[in-house]
């Protein structure tokens, strides 16, 4: 804990935050504006509330300073308040933000994304991820005549549009006609997923998948969903939010080389700044413009899409990365951590317990009971451990602005907490460290 003063975790406490959740809570549904930052995420009474944050370091409203992972939910990815990017964004700010027509910037945000991804021939640019990936599956209905969406169903999330939510275990407010729509296949299972198409031949419009996750892709899988998605007529579309830039500054069909027709991209796109886009093949993407034959489709239409600041902050961050080789720092970062926290983990006899999954650049824990069974109670006592030793890590995802000082102090952290994660194995119960109710999953039915 790196306060003035030191304590253990019994003793740590953070009395401010405290109050000013329930002042959260009282003006905000949730308490946060995203459902992954709610205080239920927490161990009871430790959801710190934020003052600031400068690098891969936030503060506290209590005066706590804490190493911070997956900032911003994974988009500040080159760390908080980076001069580079508030530069950039400072000077479109002065020139004002937001006009009736759009501006130079606009297409000079285009030609640089288009640079950066050059598996895409045309780009439109939004606020948030949800946007973007539901303009592709719009545009993917449109193009092709036909009404359900596959969606990857290994994976979390994809949109807060009806067509993906009525699939969650929060689906409260959707018709059971639109999700009835939604159908999913599995992970890396070509056979699954051809067996999908021809059960619902000509009813398909896309496959829409994150390329890449916790697991690499099979060999050959991301190119057999290619040769699928052209032999049954469909679009293929990759969700880039998270691999993009993390994987390689053009994302995972970068680093693959498999190319699909519409891809959106959101989180490092920004470092934080309200940017995110939809890439893609130009006889697709015109459909939602002026100069082509088709009926005409709503693509994507948002007043703030377009600001100037949040354009010229992507810009940065695209520059940041291919000129300092951000991605190449990120993969040799997590490398050391991952390292780190699995070396803690079996030095303390929690190794098959602690578990450190994911590429380097995009670490995940999971925390395991003694059946080797995921455990939320678990991860309630080692979230509070390293809480208290003043690391902020709700994953392992990394930024660059961490440093070998801020890792072997992670470790150290790490340590510690799977010392009383031992402890609490061997006595069989770890009810004694929670301190409170267990952290709960994100996507539940019952409060």
């Amino acid at each position: 804990m790196t306060t003035e003063e030191t304590a253990d975790t019994k003793e740590f406490q953070l009395p401010r935050s405290r109050v000013a959740n329930e002042r959260l809570h009282a003006l905000i549904p949730g308490g946060a504006h995203t459902y992954a930052k709610g205080d239920d995420q927490y161990p009871e009474h430790l959801a710190p509330v934020i003052s600031h944050g400068r690098g891969a370091h936030v503060w506290d409203i209590d005066g706590n300073r804490y190493i911070e992972y997956g900032s911003g939910l994974r988009s500040v990815s080159l760390g908080h308040a980076h001069p580079r990017v508030n530069e950039a964004a400072r000077r479109e700010i002065d020139r004002g933000g937001n006009f009736v027509r759009p501006s130079m910037v606009e297409a000079e945000a285009a030609e640089r994304f288009l640079a950066t991804v050059p598996t895409a021939e045309m780009v439109k640019f939004a606020k948030n991820g949800s946007d973007v990936t539901t303009a592709a599956v719009r545009l993917a209905r449109a193009v092709t005549g036909r009404p359900r969406v596959a969606i990857c169903g290994d994976q979390p999330f994809f949109s807060v549009d009806d067509w993906f939510i009525g699939t969650t275990p929060m689906p409260a407010g959707i018709p059971a006609a639109t999700t009835e729509l939604t159908v999913s296949f599995p992970y890396g299972d070509l056979a699954a997923t051809e067996e999908l198409l021809t059960r619902y031949q000509d009813e398909i419009a896309c496959l829409i998948l994150e390329p890449a996750g916790h697991i690499e892709p099979p060999p050959g899988y991301l190119a057999g969903l290619r040769e699928l998605a052209d032999r049954h007529g469909c679009v293929l579309v990759f969700d880039e939010m998270i691999s993009g830039f993390r994987w390689s500054e053009a994302g995972a069909q970068g680093l693959y080389g498999v190319v699909p027709d519409l891809s959106t991209f959101g989180k490092a796109l920004g470092n934080g700044f309200a940017v995110s886009a939809l890439g893609g093949r130009r006889a697709l993407m015109e459909r939602g413009g002026l100069r082509h034959p088709h009926e005409r489709v709503f693509l994507l239409s948002t007043t703030h899409g377009a600001e100037t600041h949040s354009l010229a902050a992507a810009m940065a961050v695209q520059s940041t990365y291919v000129e300092e080789g951000i991605t190449a720092r990120l993969h040799t970062l997590g490398e050391r951590l991952a390292a780190g926290v699995r070396g803690a983990a079996s030095s303390t006899g929690v190794g098959e317990h602690v578990v450190v999954r994911g590429r380097a650049s995009n670490l995940v824990f999971a925390t395991l009971d003694e059946y080797g069974q995921p455990s939320q109670e678990y991860r309630t006592l080692f979230l509070r451990q390293l809480l208290a030793g003043g690391v902020l890590a709700p994953s392992f995802v990394v930024s660059s602005a961490l440093d070998d000082t801020d890792i072997d102090r992670t470790v150290d952290v790490v340590a510690e907490a799977c010392a009383v994660y031992r402890k609490a194995l061997d006595a069989g119960d770890p009810t004694p460290w929670l301190g409170g109710r267990p952290v709960k999953p994100v996507f539940r039915r019952l409060v």
